[in-house]
């Protein structure tokens, strides 16, 4: 039987929010293809692969370049923000699960953060709409840092705000990309199933120290619920 990540030594577990703690990859293909038809442009099919992990201002940038947008970076940035938080407000819903998982972490002391390549506005206004904006002991977006994901700057400043020992810090990420952010940073990393990663399994499998199909598996490998 394998030993439950749980244990006593895990002090604190970080989420990535889009794919992973939120149900939200649909909103970003949909404001891809939004925002670029603006420019009388198609999203390529690769597009989701080739900018995964990577914070806003590095995706702003490859936008910028690939596609030949004439607005300046902050321009762009100011144009997702707003198209995204509407929809964090009253579309996005937690995946499965999740609210159980943050309850259960809460009660047994070990603390949360959250560490997302998107915007600080748009990562509280998407846990403030589902109601668990107070159960995260630190919020850390990539924008803070000097690399997104897969460098593990995002993760690290994520454990340091909450006064962890990344050797004790549990990262759970649905991309490959996430999931080697958080093995660099030196933590353990579970990696969770979500439509837009669906192609990746077979990688997530082999970059994670487990791999389950959401949070309900989780919880019942740890005998949290039955």
């Amino acid at each position: 039987m394998k030993m439950k990540m749980l244990s006593s030594d895990i002090e604190a577990v970080i989420f990535d929010l889009d794919g992973t703690l939120a149900d939200s990859m649909w909103m970003w293909a949909d404001i891809d293809r939004e925002y670029l038809s603006r420019f009388a442009l198609e999203e390529k099919p690769e597009l989701m692969g080739e900018i995964a992990g990577m914070n806003m201002v590095e995706t702003a940038v490859f936008f910028k370049k690939h596609f030949h947008i004439p607005d300046s970076i902050d321009k762009i940035i100011a144009d997702w923000i707003e198209m995204s938080l509407d929809k964090y407000k009253h579309e996005v819903s937690l995946k499965p699960y999740a609210a159980e998982l943050l309850k259960f972490l809460k009660a047994n002391g070990i603390k949360t953060a959250i560490a997302s390549s998107n915007a600080i506005e748009m990562i509280r206004a998407c846990l403030k709409s589902n109601g668990v904006e107070d159960m995260f002991d630190a919020v850390v977006s990539a924008s803070e840092v000097e690399h997104g994901k897969p460098a593990p700057d995002v993760y690290l400043l994520a454990a340091e705000r909450i006064g962890a020992d990344p050797a004790k810090c549990l990262v759970f990420e649905d991309i490959p990309a996430g999931l080697r952010a958080g093995k660099a940073a030196g933590m353990k990393t579970i990696g969770v199933s979500d439509k837009y990663s669906e192609g990746s399994e077979s990688e997530m499998r082999a970059e994670a120290d487990r791999y389950y199909p959401g949070f309900k598996e989780f919880l019942e490998a740890e005998g949290v619920i039955g």
